[in-house]
Protein backbone atom coordinates (compact mmCIF):
# COMPACT_ATOMS: atom_id res chain seq x y z
CA UNK A 1 0.00 0.00 0.00
CA UNK A 2 1.33 3.43 -0.94
CA UNK A 3 2.45 5.67 1.89
CA UNK A 4 0.40 8.88 2.21
CA UNK A 5 2.26 11.99 1.13
CA UNK A 6 3.80 14.23 3.76
CA UNK A 7 1.64 17.05 2.44
CA UNK A 8 -1.56 15.16 3.29
CA UNK A 9 -0.13 14.04 6.63
CA UNK A 10 0.71 17.65 7.48
CA UNK A 11 -2.78 18.82 6.56
CA UNK A 12 -4.37 16.06 8.64
CA UNK A 13 -2.09 16.96 11.54
CA UNK A 14 -2.86 20.65 11.07
CA UNK A 15 -6.58 19.94 11.30
CA UNK A 16 -6.06 18.08 14.59
CA UNK A 17 -3.71 20.65 16.13
CA UNK A 18 -5.62 23.73 14.95
CA UNK A 19 -8.92 22.24 16.16
CA UNK A 20 -7.36 21.97 19.62
CA UNK A 21 -5.25 25.12 19.72
CA UNK A 22 -6.59 27.48 17.07
CA UNK A 23 -4.68 29.40 14.44
CA UNK A 24 -2.49 31.50 16.73
CA UNK A 25 -1.76 28.71 19.22
CA UNK A 26 -0.63 26.21 16.59
CA UNK A 27 3.03 26.16 15.65
CA UNK A 28 4.73 24.63 12.64
CA UNK A 29 6.95 22.52 14.91
CA UNK A 30 3.95 21.02 16.70
CA UNK A 31 2.11 20.32 13.44
CA UNK A 32 5.18 18.61 11.95
CA UNK A 33 5.59 16.52 15.12
CA UNK A 34 1.91 15.49 15.00
CA UNK A 35 2.44 14.41 11.38
CA UNK A 36 5.68 12.59 12.27
CA UNK A 37 7.30 14.66 9.55
CA UNK A 38 10.56 16.62 9.49
CA UNK A 39 9.91 20.29 10.26
CA UNK A 40 11.53 21.32 6.97
CA UNK A 41 8.89 19.38 5.06
CA UNK A 42 6.33 22.01 6.08
CA UNK A 43 8.11 24.75 4.11
CA UNK A 44 8.65 22.33 1.22
CA UNK A 45 4.86 22.00 0.83
CA UNK A 46 3.44 25.33 2.07
CA UNK A 47 4.71 28.84 1.44
CA UNK A 48 3.38 30.14 4.77
CA UNK A 49 1.37 29.23 7.86
CA UNK A 50 -1.42 31.39 6.40
CA UNK A 51 -1.52 29.38 3.15
CA UNK A 52 -1.41 26.16 5.18
CA UNK A 53 -4.27 27.31 7.43
CA UNK A 54 -6.38 28.14 4.37
CA UNK A 55 -6.01 24.56 3.12
CA UNK A 56 -6.76 23.16 6.59
CA UNK A 57 -9.90 25.31 6.67
CA UNK A 58 -10.92 23.97 3.26
CA UNK A 59 -10.44 20.37 4.45
CA UNK A 60 -12.56 21.09 7.51
CA UNK A 61 -15.28 22.65 5.36
CA UNK A 62 -15.34 19.50 3.23
CA UNK A 63 -16.27 17.56 6.41
CA UNK A 64 -18.99 20.12 7.17
CA UNK A 65 -20.40 19.81 3.65
CA UNK A 66 -20.50 16.02 4.00
CA UNK A 67 -22.50 16.38 7.24
CA UNK A 68 -24.87 18.82 5.52
CA UNK A 69 -25.38 16.40 2.64
CA UNK A 70 -26.08 13.59 5.12
CA UNK A 71 -28.69 15.58 7.05
CA UNK A 72 -30.03 18.49 5.00
CA UNK A 73 -30.00 16.33 1.88
CA UNK A 74 -31.93 13.46 3.51
CA UNK A 75 -35.20 13.66 1.58
CA UNK A 76 -36.72 10.88 3.69
CA UNK A 77 -37.27 13.53 6.39
CA UNK A 78 -39.26 16.73 6.33
CA UNK A 79 -37.22 19.92 5.81
CA UNK A 80 -37.74 21.02 9.43
CA UNK A 81 -36.60 17.59 10.66
CA UNK A 82 -33.50 17.86 8.45
CA UNK A 83 -32.52 21.16 10.07
CA UNK A 84 -32.85 19.56 13.48
CA UNK A 85 -30.92 16.47 12.33
CA UNK A 86 -27.93 18.62 11.32
CA UNK A 87 -27.82 20.36 14.70
CA UNK A 88 -28.21 17.03 16.51
CA UNK A 89 -25.39 15.47 14.49
CA UNK A 90 -23.05 18.36 15.32
CA UNK A 91 -24.03 18.12 19.01
CA UNK A 92 -23.17 14.42 18.99
CA UNK A 93 -19.81 15.05 17.32
CA UNK A 94 -18.90 17.81 19.76
CA UNK A 95 -19.95 15.58 22.64
CA UNK A 96 -17.60 12.86 21.41
CA UNK A 97 -14.77 15.34 22.08
CA UNK A 98 -16.20 16.12 25.53
CA UNK A 99 -17.21 19.60 24.30
CA UNK A 100 -13.59 20.79 24.33
CA UNK A 101 -13.35 21.79 20.68
CA UNK A 102 -15.76 23.80 18.64
CA UNK A 103 -16.13 24.67 15.00
CA UNK A 104 -12.90 25.50 13.19
CA UNK A 105 -14.76 27.98 10.97
CA UNK A 106 -16.01 29.84 14.04
CA UNK A 107 -12.64 29.61 15.80
CA UNK A 108 -10.79 30.98 12.78
CA UNK A 109 -13.39 33.73 12.43
CA UNK A 110 -12.56 34.88 15.95
CA UNK A 111 -8.80 34.88 15.71
CA UNK A 112 -7.42 34.42 12.20
CA UNK A 113 -9.76 36.85 10.46
CA UNK A 114 -8.21 39.65 12.52
CA UNK A 115 -4.71 38.76 11.34
CA UNK A 116 -5.11 37.66 7.75
CA UNK A 117 -6.99 39.16 4.82
CA UNK A 118 -6.53 35.87 2.95
CA UNK A 119 -8.23 33.88 5.71
CA UNK A 120 -10.91 36.53 6.26
CA UNK A 121 -11.80 36.45 2.56
CA UNK A 122 -11.89 32.65 2.57
CA UNK A 123 -14.08 32.61 5.69
CA UNK A 124 -16.50 35.06 4.06
CA UNK A 125 -16.73 32.77 1.03
CA UNK A 126 -17.25 29.71 3.26
CA UNK A 127 -20.06 31.40 5.20
CA UNK A 128 -21.75 32.39 1.91
CA UNK A 129 -21.51 28.81 0.60
CA UNK A 130 -22.43 27.27 3.97
CA UNK A 131 -25.63 29.29 4.15
CA UNK A 132 -27.04 28.06 0.83
CA UNK A 133 -28.10 24.49 1.83
CA UNK A 134 -29.72 25.87 4.98
CA UNK A 135 -31.56 28.55 3.02
CA UNK A 136 -32.72 25.93 0.50
CA UNK A 137 -33.97 23.65 3.28
CA UNK A 138 -35.71 26.54 5.06
CA UNK A 139 -37.34 27.70 1.81
CA UNK A 140 -38.56 24.14 1.24
CA UNK A 141 -39.98 24.07 4.79
CA UNK A 142 -41.70 27.41 4.20
CA UNK A 143 -43.19 26.23 0.91
CA UNK A 144 -44.45 23.08 2.64
CA UNK A 145 -46.06 25.17 5.39
CA UNK A 146 -43.69 23.76 8.03
CA UNK A 147 -42.15 27.15 8.84
CA UNK A 148 -43.48 30.67 8.90
CA UNK A 149 -42.52 32.67 5.81
CA UNK A 150 -42.33 36.11 7.47
CA UNK A 151 -38.55 36.21 7.05
CA UNK A 152 -36.59 35.37 3.92
CA UNK A 153 -35.01 31.92 3.94
CA UNK A 154 -31.56 33.46 3.41
CA UNK A 155 -31.99 35.70 6.46
CA UNK A 156 -33.12 32.75 8.58
CA UNK A 157 -30.16 30.67 7.36
CA UNK A 158 -27.77 33.47 8.33
CA UNK A 159 -29.48 33.79 11.73
CA UNK A 160 -29.28 30.04 12.28
CA UNK A 161 -25.56 29.79 11.51
CA UNK A 162 -24.57 32.92 13.45
CA UNK A 163 -26.61 31.91 16.51
CA UNK A 164 -25.42 28.31 16.36
CA UNK A 165 -21.79 29.44 16.24
CA UNK A 166 -22.47 31.56 19.33
CA UNK A 167 -23.95 28.54 21.11
CA UNK A 168 -20.84 26.54 20.23
CA UNK A 169 -18.65 29.24 21.81
CA UNK A 170 -20.72 29.06 25.00
CA UNK A 171 -20.48 25.26 24.91
CA UNK A 172 -16.68 25.46 24.91
CA UNK A 173 -16.81 27.53 28.10
CA UNK A 174 -19.49 25.40 29.79
CA UNK A 175 -17.91 22.12 28.60
CA UNK A 176 -21.33 20.55 28.20
CA UNK A 177 -24.19 20.33 25.70
CA UNK A 178 -26.57 22.70 27.49
CA UNK A 179 -25.83 25.83 25.38
CA UNK A 180 -26.48 23.78 22.24
CA UNK A 181 -29.62 22.17 23.61
CA UNK A 182 -30.90 25.56 24.84
CA UNK A 183 -30.37 27.02 21.37
CA UNK A 184 -32.31 24.15 19.78
CA UNK A 185 -35.16 24.36 22.30
CA UNK A 186 -35.60 28.11 21.84
CA UNK A 187 -35.02 28.18 18.07
CA UNK A 188 -37.52 25.39 17.37
CA UNK A 189 -40.09 26.88 19.74
CA UNK A 190 -39.84 30.37 18.19
CA UNK A 191 -38.13 31.13 14.86
CA UNK A 192 -38.32 27.58 13.51
CA UNK A 193 -41.62 26.56 15.10
CA UNK A 194 -44.36 25.02 13.00
CA UNK A 195 -47.07 27.54 12.10
CA UNK A 196 -50.44 26.99 13.76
Amino acid sequence: MARPSLRISLLDAGLKVMSRKGYVGSGVREIAAEAAAPQGSFTNHFRSKEAFAREVLDRYFEHVKAMMARTLGDKSRSPRERLRAYLDLITTRLGADKFTRGCLIGDFSLEAALQSVVLRDRLAAIFAEWQVPFADCIAEAQAAGELDATFAATDLAEFLLASWEGAILRMKVARNAEPLERFKRIAFATIFKEPR
